[in-house]
């Protein structure tokens, strides 16, 4: 809302205008952390080629690749890294970061350290409940049931500091967020603060390729929110005509 106050001057009306703030710039290029040579690398490269559809400059880089050396916008984490070879150092990088690596979320002060109790993986799921609809990471999906994998497959889930936005939960699992994120300044866990936009999604490291249309529409969602683009996900107008089926 623009105020404006107006002081009577002899010469003249002087109007002191307090200005907008300002919007966070929508980020172009990506560096993609995965394991270069892996089991799952054409999953990687599935999920680059998709993102470079979206618009961004996606560059993938090594699991060790540190802060300093990327000069990137932004960073994707995939769960292909082993997270006992990613910089500790990402926890206070200033640069947005998304990931589905959950045994690097208690690194990014994202979760605690318990894994199986503050981060981990399920077996096998399909759905997950939608908790927080009007969040622009929701993709304009409706709250409740959503169905994101064209078959079951594996999740990965957190327990989030109390700074975070939850948008959605392993389907009868409410204690297990499966996207949520920190907006820049949030009280993570540890008391840190998110130095810049900071979110988990539910993937792990081959689903990818499993991703219904609802899952691409929140993959999608996730990534531009996360990179401080404002417009609705493609995938989202057609994930939003495809229903969900009940477990």
């Amino acid at each position: 809302m623009k105020i404006s106050v107006v002081f009577p001057l002899a010469l003249g009306i002087l109007t002191i205008v307090t200005p907008r703030p300002a919007q966070a710039a929508a980020l172009k290029s990506i560096a993609y952390l995965c394991k270069l040579e892996g089991p799952n690398r054409a999953v990687d490269d599935a999920a680059i080629a998709h993102i470079t559809s979206l618009g961004y400059s996606v560059h993938a880089l090594g699991e060790a690749t540190r802060p300093e050396e990327v000069k990137e916008d932004m960073v994707v984490l995939s769960s292909t890294v082993s997270g006992k070879n990613v910089s500790p150092a990402w926890r206070f990088a200033p640069k947005p970061l998304l990931t589905w690596e959950n045994d690097s979320l208690d690194d990014l002060a994202m979760t605690g350290k318990r894994h199986d109790v503050d981060f981990g993986e399920t077996e096998k799921e399909r759905y997950l409940w939608l908790v927080n609809a009007p969040h622009p990471m929701s993709g304009g999906l409706p709250p409740g049931i959503a169905n994101v994998y064209a078959k079951q497959n594996p999740m990965s889930w957190g327990k989030p500091g109390l700074g975070a936005t939850i948008i959605a939960t392993v389907y009868g699992q409410p204690e297990k967020a499966a996207i949520f994120g920190y907006e820049k300044g949030a009280t993570m866990d540890y008391e840190s603060l998110a130095p810049a936009r900071r979110t988990m999604v539910f993937l792990d490291n081959a689903t990818f390729n499993a991703l219904s249309p609802q899952g691409l529409c929140l993959f999608d969602s996730a990534l531009l929110w996360t990179g401080y683009r404002t417009e609705q996900a493609a995938s989202c107008v057609i994930s939003q005509n495809s229903g969900a089926r009940h477990p």
